[in-house]
Parts: C-alpha cells; structure tokens; sequence
C-alpha cells in the first residue's frame, strides 16, 4: 500500500516560517518526483514546488521563489519544504504528492502525480 503522510501545518503568523514534511511508506521514495500542491478556499489547487527523485533538480512557481525550499532525505523516505516569510496567500490546504517523472526540471502538473496525501492546513494570519 504506497502512501504518503503530510505533518507540519498549523497556524502561523506573516513572516512567519513553517517546515512541512511528507513521509513515504510502501515504496521507495527516491524513484518518485514529490511535488507540494495547495488549494486556497475558493481557488483551482496549484502547485507550489517540486523536487526530482534524486533531489538534484527541482522546480518552483514564481510567487514562492526565493522563499520556499523544497529538500528530500532518500534516507528517511522523507520530503520537507521550508516554508520562510510566510504571507497571508499562503493559506491553504496543501498536499505532497508522487509520480513517476523522468524529465526535467519536473513538472508542477497534477496529472503526472499519481499518490496523494490526505492534506492539511496552513493558515497565515495575525
């Protein structure tokens, strides 16, 4: 049963900064493209970074760049991404995510992912 455990959301206030991790179980984790998704109240889901299997490459949308960093640890079978100097778009439900991807950069494109977690919140506010 492959599957993948989000932690490290809650609350935090702007400028704030939050680690999220994603956890892999049931597969091997370095074969795989993680990407982090999120869906604002209201909005389509997005994807926000993502990063290769062997960590050597990875792919940002804009609005995060420079603040956001996304690592893996094969090791650990683990995915984190740094979240600094949080803003109030920032909040939304986000996921991690795996596919099998070969290109690169990798893509920050729902459908080559086929292993979702279960979500959960990030809220920026003071």
């Amino acid at each position: 049963q492959l599957q993948l455990v989000e932690s490290g959301g809650g609350l935090v206030q702007p400028g704030g900064t939050l680690r999220l991790s994603c956890v892999a179980s049931g597969f091997g984790m370095e074969w795989y493209v993680i990407g982090w998704f999120r869906q604002a109240p209201g909005k389509e889901r997005e994807g926000v970074s993502c990063i290769s299997g062997s960590g050597g490459s990875t792919n940002y949308r804009d609005s995060v760049e420079g603040r956001f960093t996304i690592f893996r640890d094969n090791a650990k079978n683990t995915v984190y991404l740094l979240m600094s100097d949080l803003k109030p778009e920032d909040t939304a439900v986000y996921y991690c995510a795996a596919g099998v991807y070969s290109g690169r950069p990798p893509l920050l494109i729902s459908s080559i992912y086929d292993y979702w977690g279960q979500g959960f919140q990030v809220t920026v506010s003071s």
